[in-house]
């Protein structure tokens, strides 16, 4: 029988465990290739609980014990070291740079993948289907992404807009209420420009949504953070996998505000797609 991910059950499982559960998850999914060599005194000292809550916490993510438990954490280690993230050397081929970039980002998409935790996405993505306007701030490749997710929420007939300058973010942000949503986009979760404008809108009332490392200062400062955990080589090249992770997420926050304009908003999308039909060239 195939058994999804240990990581991902541990995300569905997230709004049903105990507050003390929740602390052992939280860890785990931060650091499992750390938990994989650990005691179970170790895991419970780490996550501040007692050894008691471990093993109640193994068995409701669906383990009989603590064992079963790293057995399917070492697994899905193993499938996923098996992709690996290689450095760029200077005598790669093309096709060694292809293969190298596909892996990598296959591989960290699977570890965000299990990582993802839906009560995070479904919050966000609630606050973002009721607010009157939806903004997107982001820096550099971030800034990319918040262009993407403007482009994507303007479909859903959702008052939006994208800024990556700090002045306009600024004077964007005074401008917003309680009945407005920001979405702040970080890959490293530490841009100061953007917790002043993050510290801004929620000054004037708006809720702000972080897209960012967890136990980072843009996650901390904002109402609905979503985790985004990715470490990236960032000596030679432009961080690349952070920024289709975050794509991703935007993804499935559109989907999501989707499902909740109900069945009757189809055809406000079928209209979108025959608007644009004309400007294509028939085969």
């Amino acid at each position: 029988m195939n058994r999804r991910p240990i990581l991902t059950d541990i995300s569905l499982a997230m709004p049903t465990l105990r507050k003390s559960e929740v602390k052992v998850a939280e860890f785990v999914l931060k650091s499992p290739e750390q938990v994989m060599h650990m005691r179970i005194v170790d895991l419970a000292q780490e996550s501040q609980v007692s050894e008691p809550t471990i093993v109640r916490f193994c068995r409701a993510v669906g383990c009989n014990g603590f064992q079963e438990f790293k057995v399917r954490i070492a697994q899905e280690m193993a499938v996923a070291n098996n992709l690996g993230q290689f450095a760029i050397v200077e005598d790669d081929s093309i096709k060694d740079i292809c293969s190298k970039i596909a892996d990598t980002t296959i591989q960290r998409l699977h570890q965000v993948k299990n990582q993802i935790q839906p009560s995070q996405i479904g919050a966000a993505a609630l606050a973002m289907s009721v607010a009157q306007r939806v903004e997107f701030y982001g820096f550099g490749a971030s800034g990319a992404v918040a262009t993407d997710a403007q482009h994507k929420f303007f479909r859903l007939q959702v008052a939006t807009a994208a800024y990556s300058d700090p002045h306009m973010q600024s004077m964007s942000a005074v401008t917003l209420s309680k009945n407005d949503v920001v979405v702040a986009i970080s890959q490293s979760g530490r841009t100061r420009d953007l917790l002043h404008s993050m510290a801004l809108a929620q000054q004037y009332g708006a809720v702000v949504v972080s897209l960012a490392p967890q136990d980072t200062p843009v996650s901390a400062q904002a109402d609905l953070p979503i985790f985004i955990n990715i470490e990236e080589d960032t000596e030679k090249f432009t961080p690349m996998t952070s920024r289709i992770a975050h794509l991703m997420i935007i993804d499935m926050l559109a989907v999501a505000v989707t499902q909740r304009r109900g069945p009757d908003f189809a055809e406000h999308l079928n209209a979108i797609k025959r608007s644009i039909k004309s400007l294509r060239i028939d085969n």
